[in-house]
């Protein structure tokens, strides 16, 4: 996993096709906020101003105020790659944030996305 082009992409760029990707199976932009900030530590204020100032990926989880202590219990496949075994600590933080919002746009309760 070299492509690390991903780095510097504003997340602005990228927040549109999360909430798509969640609006198309019936789940909503709070939703995926909710997971954005449960996962980074993030509230809304914070995560406009990222979005206005169009802040690259690994600013976005640099400065993040704190990644959940329970990011570890995010196992699976995304983009072909295991989320527990990609040593890449921040490539690791960009692939949760993947297969958290996949797994809201494939169902699963809030609960169980949140590791609640």
């Amino acid at each position: 996993m070299k492509n690390t082009r991903i780095y510097k992409m504003s997340f602005a760029s990228v927040y549109p096709h999360y909430i798509t990707k969640a609006e198309k199976k019936g789940r909503s932009k709070q939703e995926v906020d909710a997971i954005i900030f449960w996962l980074t530590g993030y509230n809304e204020q914070n995560l406009q101003h990222i979005l206005d100032n169009k802040t690259d990926f690994e600013t976005f989880f640099a400065q993040a105020p704190q990644i959940n202590p329970n990011v570890s219990k995010i196992t699976g496949v995304i983009c072909g790659y295991r989320v527990e075994e990609i040593e890449d600590p921040l490539m690791q933080q960009i692939r949760y944030l993947d297969k958290l919002v996949d797994e809201l746009a494939k169902g699963k309760s809030m609960d169980k996305i949140l590791r609640s």
